[in-house]
């Protein structure tokens, strides 16, 4: 009998293009990924190149108001403005320029908060950030840095929330969130919580992340290096909206993000002596340095991840086919 022939039907024929589009959106996704790792870290390279230049000759008198008593604009010129006595803090990007801004002391462990108001409308393309960095050297990156970085959108479609660590010139430790309200309707505070055992991301006095001190791992933890708050908008149209897909509509230009009600509780670093403000004992009886995560905390923060986040770097098996970091076992 003659064997039978078996003709493949026309959705077999499909599988190898369906499969190769699977692919190339996973790919592009990754690749969007590492392309935001790459340029946020240009990006505050080039920052960090010119924020001692501004520190060098502070005014002779430093004006009233919290924005006044404690940041100084780092770039951008007009476009950033203090208004209201020194109480709000605008940025704006334009075809020309971003801006920026960043604080005149430097921190080494301690809480910080921050109300802002992030671009309203079409922000696609913008990206607004607010972080805390140590210096980087020329002679080799090892700074220390904390992130949280906004993702502008098309109207109505949500900001994306990306958070970072780098320890030791190590990131490539995202994860990110989609917000569950409009972050430009009002004021929201996101607040950073550093100290010797973990680092906690707040929005809205609400836990989303932590990244623990794994030292025992032999994960790098940052520790040892004073950092500055600094924030900045900036364009990004190449990869922040919908892995570039989506261009910044300079028509809608000049963009603003405001700040407000910032406030801090830490150890200040004194260039000088080369000294914290904190003793040791504060490490025992201060809460902000002493402060961890407790259960019902860390199921609740578990829940929202479950719900909001949209990324995880502890979960991308194809960007990281040896496996995650070692601190993913505890974070």
């Amino acid at each position: 009998m003659r064997p039978r022939i078996s003709h493949p039907t026309r959705s077999n024929k499909l599988v190898p293009y369906l499969a190769f589009i699977v692919f190339s959106a996973i790919f592009v996704f990754k690749l969007d990924v590492f392309i935001a790792q790459t340029i946020s870290t240009a990006r505050n390279y080039q920052e960090s190149t010119t924020r001692d230049k501004n520190l060098i000759s502070p005014p002779a008198a430093i004006e009233n108001g919290t924005f006044h008593r404690h940041f100084i604009i780092s770039w951008g010129e007009h476009r950033a403005r203090i208004l209201d006595g020194g109480e709000l803090l605008t940025l704006s990007l334009d075809k020309i320029s971003g801006s920026g801004f960043q604080s005149r002391k430097q921190f080494l462990f301690g809480k910080i908060d921050m109300q802002i108001k992030l671009v309203p409308g079409n922000s696609a393309g913008t990206v607004t950030t607010y972080y805390m960095m140590s210096q980087i050297s020329s002679e080799g990156d090892f700074h220390d840095e904390i992130d949280f970085e906004f993702l502008g959108n098309s109207s109505g479609n949500p900001y994306t929330l990306h958070t970072n660590v780098f320890s030791q010139g190590k990131g490539e430790r995202e994860q990110q969130f989609f917000l569950w309200f409009d972050p430009t309707a009002d004021f929201h505070t996101y607040s950073i919580v550093w100290n010797p055992k973990n680092i906690i991301f707040f929005v809205d006095n609400i836990p989303i992340r932590e990244f623990k001190n794994t030292e025992k791992l032999g994960v790098p933890f940052p520790k040892d290096q004073p950092m500055r708050i600094y924030s900045s908008l900036w364009n990004a149209d190449d990869w922040a909206t919908q892995h570039g897909r989506v261009k910044t509509n300079w028509t809608l230009a000049p963009f603003t993000a405001a700040y407000r009600n910032y406030s801090s509780d830490g150890c200040i670093w004194s260039r000088d002596t080369r000294t914290s403000s904190c003793s040791a004992d504060d490490f025992s009886t201060k809460n902000v340095l002493k402060m961890e995560l407790d259960r019902r905390s860390r199921m609740n923060m578990k829940r929202l991840q479950r719900k909001h986040m949209v990324y995880d770097y502890c979960r991308d098996k194809w960007r990281f086919p040896r496996g995650p970091g070692r601190e993913c076992r505890v974070n």
